[in-house]
């Protein structure tokens, strides 16, 4: 294990242990990106229309795993979720990664 993982824990290992333990993908490219390709199962909310679904994802009550193309609308996906009380949330960065941990 190497010094980063030991500070930040395994990131890979807390992504399946989510989803294992129910949590819900959130796609957030847009819908021609989805199109393209997707993990089956997840859920496509594209960045620019997140947080107008954010009582819906509350009401989901589940922990929740973000991803896009390369990572980094994920992460401001992640952000707004968190800054809206949605705490249980990973960013997965690209959903390709994700597809090849599920």
């Amino acid at each position: 294990m190497g010094f980063l993982s030991k500070l930040f824990g395994n990131k890979n290992q807390a992504i399946i242990d989510s989803l294992l333990s129910g949590a819900k993908i959130i796609d957030v490219r847009t819908p021609q990106e989805f199109k393209q390709g997707n993990i089956d199962a997840s859920i496509n909310i594209p960045l620019d229309k997140l947080k107008t679904s954010i009582g819906k994802l509350k009401r989901m009550n589940t922990a929740y795993v973000v991803c896009c193309a390369s990572g980094i609308r994920s992460a401001q996906a992640a952000s707004i979720l968190k800054s809206n009380g949605i705490t249980e949330v990973i960013n997965g960065g690209s959903w390709h990664k994700i597809d090849r941990l599920v």
